[in-house]
């Protein structure tokens, strides 16, 4: 069954508090069935919004229940100039409209800081990568990898 009856609003987390790690949290096996729902680490949340190149994006309803997620980061590099990345965008699918508003809240992100947005989706998410193209994001001619130093 499909929640909306309830308004959704996003904010951008300021402080930590342990009912918002839990609520991302909760959040995270949606995004991928590897991810626990236990509460997101206190100092992780606390690095990214300390950070003035970071920001956590939540979707709430107005019970204040969160819904939604999304983690923003603004890189540079000397030739590549300023860049934003998405990293865990999620949503509850039980409730209807939350993609869309973070989506929009994240377009105000990068406007307010003159960047493309940058992100990643495996092809397996059919869903998100029809979201994503709906919304005029462009499949990019690229590899993504990964290496872990710690295995060396």
């Amino acid at each position: 069954m499909i929640q909306s009856q309830h308004m959704i609003f996003i904010e951008r987390l300021r402080i930590y508090r342990p009912e918002d790690a839990a609520g991302i949290g909760r959040l995270m096996p949606y995004l991928d069935e590897s991810f626990s729902d236990e509460p997101i680490a206190e100092d992780r949340i606390c690095s990214i919004i300390e950070s003035k190149h970071h920001d956590q994006l939540v979707a709430r309803q107005d019970d204040l229940r969160i819904v939604g997620a999304a983690t923003l980061s603004l890189t540079i590099g000397a030739g590549a100039g300023y860049k934003a990345y998405l990293e865990d965008f999620v949503t509850d699918p039980e409730t209807k409209g939350v993609g869309s508003a973070l989506w929009q809240e994240m377009g105000r992100w990068c406007l307010e800081r003159d960047v493309d947005l940058h992100f990643t989706s495996r092809p397996t998410r059919i869903a998100a990568q029809h979201f994503y193209i709906n919304r005029g994001a462009e499949i990019r001619n690229t590899n993504a990898f990964k290496k872990d130093f710690r295995e060396d």
